[in-house]
């Protein structure tokens, strides 16, 4: 009997793991990183346009109320506001609250507006060496919503009611003083404004006589 012929060894297999794991690019790691350090810088930059903002706020007067020209501005009259600084408005800053109680307007204020120096009139505005009369001017005895402070007018003399003249007094010239408006109320349910005027201290006394008889017609005279 002939002995076993002996198999031959199988060949040898090679290892293959079961699992594997698919390595992380470093590219994207990089572009998260740079995605993170934009949206940072954004963030600061925004964070800083909103404090440089609020650093330009500047706190000023505004008007809480309808308040007529003429009339001394009160504390109820005022409200402060806070506004972005712009170089185009001038209102009053609101340190200076003290200093413009008691002053009198030169212009209506109306409520929500800001306060501004130009809207004030230092006393009068017009010295001390003037008197101060109020004048009841009816419809179509002054220029129609033309004047304004600071015009020159004429304070002309009417005739009184029922008052004959002769023709002689008739073309003789009208007697008038010299004025100029301080301030120049809004008009009644009638048209009738009461118009404050500025005359020489030896005007004032009759032309405070002749308003009162109501016989002042009001004339402007050419701005320049």
């Amino acid at each position: 009997m002939a002995p076993p012929v002996p198999r031959p060894a199988a060949p040898a297999r090679p290892d293959v793991p079961i699992t594997t794991t698919t390595p992380v690019k470093r590219e994207r790691r990089w572009s998260v990183a740079a995605l993170c350090v934009v949206l940072a810088v954004v963030a600061g930059l925004g964070a800083a346009a909103a404090v440089t903002s609020a650093s330009d706020r500047t706190r000023v007067l505004a008007i809480a109320r309808d308040v007529p020209a003429g009339q001394a501005l009160t504390s109820a009259d005022l409200v402060v506001a806070e506004m972005s600084a712009d170089a185009a408005l001038t209102p009053v800053p609101a340190s200076q609250r003290e200093s413009v109680l008691g002053k009198r307007l030169a212009v209506d204020l109306r409520k929500g507006g800001l306060l501004t120096a130009s809207q004030l009139a230092g006393g009068t505005g017009l010295g001390d060496d003037r008197q101060q009369v109020g004048v009841q001017v009816k419809r179509g005895q002054a220029p129609a919503g033309t004047l304004a402070p600071g015009d020159k007018v004429l304070a002309v003399t009417t005739p009184a009611q029922g008052e004959q003249q002769t023709s002689k007094e008739a073309e003789a010239p009208p007697s008038t003083i010299n004025a100029v408006v301080v301030t120049v109320s809004r008009p009644d349910a009638s048209g009738n404004v009461v118009v404050n005027l500025a005359v020489a201290p030896t005007d004032g006394p009759l032309l405070a006589t002749r308003a009162a008889q109501g016989r002042i017609a009001l004339v402007r005279e050419p701005r320049s």
